[in-house]
């Protein structure tokens, strides 16, 4: 199966596939191989005032522009969208390396966002389109793995590039790598759109541009924004996205295909992805604040805790894509989402006391959820239509799985800090106080022991909401129809 018109395999999957795992594994790279450079590329453009945009200018274009991408590719090709994310997130790398400035680095991180905005999707849209439903589970938790092999990789090859002393090198990493992935495409193939009058949904695309921006943007910023601005923000939230939905409804070709949502199975793929999205988030960006203020662990037992996810998350992805051939969604689903309560359930039980090879087996367990869930979420959605379609469905499901890490972060720090709320009013910041291995060591033993019981009870809080999550996910998983999978879902194309 390669074309909305012919099952024939054409020649050269094999490297349109390596070039669809480039792409992806270059655009995933780059939002952890910065977090280790940029002491570095601060120091050396100082500004430390716009380090937290450095990051936020990448994900705010990124995800204003998925939607948008998977469309496109529905309209005119899988080819030519790619090829126009990709060069651009190559001109975002090139002009990122040649900053003078952070002001230039927050403005060309943008560039580079609005470009990945366009490879992730589309590769995951690519593969869906040239392997059958059952191939597709096995490439596509192959696919998925490479999410967890850049969790991996980027921080150390972050670090061993600002430590040579050549920081721009972590952009241009990518051109090398983006060039062979555009010449494999281009090489091997075929164009799949149908000539034919298009009708571009210009005023679809400006609102959807600004009601996920905004979106985003209270997401990632909300509680630092001033009140104006934020009081802005949400009015341009819901006056947007209610306009958006009126306008969809009433074009021919709409940016955002409603229609796709009135399909249980893909809805249940959605809203799977937006779940676990938040699940994961918290459990990344607070586990070290627990490692290290609650177990007393340093940097190196954190970093250990974090790659036993990673690691896992690729064995999951793979052996889910290799179950789904046999199996049903139903069943791989909800024996990931089994695998995310037990992990959070364990994080929720431990002690302070505890060792921290304890942490990382409730790491490992949900990266094991993270795998199969994702694996099963990406490929059910994607059988589940037309190729008219896919790149619609596949971008949308992407874009929520981005939107519920940024919801996540912000659901997990507004938790722990209700949960310390009272006892910074009389101890001060209590994390500052207990993550900082100078003040740490000047606490009497009966200070320290009172303020990491203050520090695991907030946390415990934020891992007892990844517990709900979890089991939401194992609901979602068990709305699946029992017998349905790649082998016997009725393909639409």
């Amino acid at each position: 199966m390669t074309t909305p018109q012919s099952s024939q395999p054409i020649p050269g999957r094999p490297l349109i596939l390596a070039a669809c795992i480039v792409a992806t594994f270059m655009a995933a790279i780059e939002a952890t191989i910065i977090a280790t450079a940029m002491p570095a590329i601060a120091n050396s453009l100082g500004d430390y005032g716009q380090y937290a945009w450095v990051f936020s200018a990448y994900m705010l274009a990124q995800a204003v522009t998925i939607p948008l991408y998977g469309r496109l590719a529905d309209m005119f090709g899988r080819r030519e969208v790619f090829f126009g994310g990709v060069a651009l997130f190559l001109l975002g790398s090139t002009l990122c390396g040649c900053a003078g400035s952070m002001t230039q680095l927050v403005a060309f991180r943008a560039i580079q966002g609005l470009g990945a905005g366009g490879v992730q999707p589309v590769a995951n849209t690519i593969v869906g389109d040239i392997f059958s439903p059952v191939e597709r589970a096995r490439v596509q938790g192959l696919l998925s793995s490479v999410f967890g092999f850049a969790a991996i990789a980027g921080p150390s090859v972050g670090a061993a590039i600002a430590s040579s002393g050549h920081w721009p090198w972590v952009f241009w990493i990518n051109i090398p790598a983006g060039l062979a992935a555009i010449a494999m495409i281009a090489l091997f193939l075929p164009k799949h759109a149908t000539p034919r009058q298009r009708h571009v949904d210009y005023a679809g695309s400006f609102l959807l541009t600004l009601s996920v921006g905004a979106l985003m943007l209270l997401l990632l910023h909300g509680p630092a924004l001033p009140g104006s601005t934020l009081a802005l923000t949400c009015v341009v939230v819901g006056v947007g996205g209610a306009a958006l939905i009126w306008h969809e409804r009433s074009v021919p070709e709409p940016m955002l295909p409603l229609e796709l949502w009135r399909l249980p199975v893909v809805a249940t793929s959605g809203m799977g992805n937006l779940a676990t999205g938040v699940l994961m988030m918290g459990v990344t960006a607070y586990m070290p604040a627990f490692a290290q203020g609650v177990l007393g662990q340093g940097t190196g037992a954190t970093a250990m805790i974090l790659a036993a996810m990673s690691v896992v998350w690729v064995v999951g992805s793979t052996t889910a894509g290799l179950r789904l051939a046999r199996s049903s969604y139903r069943t791989v689903a909800s024996a990931g989402a089994l695998a995310l309560i037990a992990g959070a359930m364990e994080l929720v039980m431990l002690p302070p006391q505890a060792p921290w090879p304890l942490a990382g087996l409730g790491a490992a367990a949900i990266g094991v959820g993270m795998g199969f869930c994702n694996t099963t979420f990406m490929v059910c959605g994607q059988t589940s239509v037309a190729w008219e379609q896919r790149g619609a469905a596949t971008s949308s499901i992407m874009f929520l799985r981005f939107t519920g890490q940024a919801l996540g972060a912000a659901l997990f720090g507004a938790v722990v800090n209700f949960g310390l709320a009272g006892a910074a009013a009389a101890d001060g910041p209590v994390l500052d106080r207990i993550m900082n291995p100078v003040s740490r060591a000047r606490l009497p033993a009966d200070e320290l022991a009172r303020l990491t019981d203050l520090a695991a009870a907030a946390m415990r809080h934020g891992f007892g909401m990844t517990v709900a999550l979890a089991v939401l996910t194992l609901i979602l998983a068990r709305r699946y129809p029992p017998r349905l999978g790649p082998a016997t879902q009725k393909r639409p194309e």
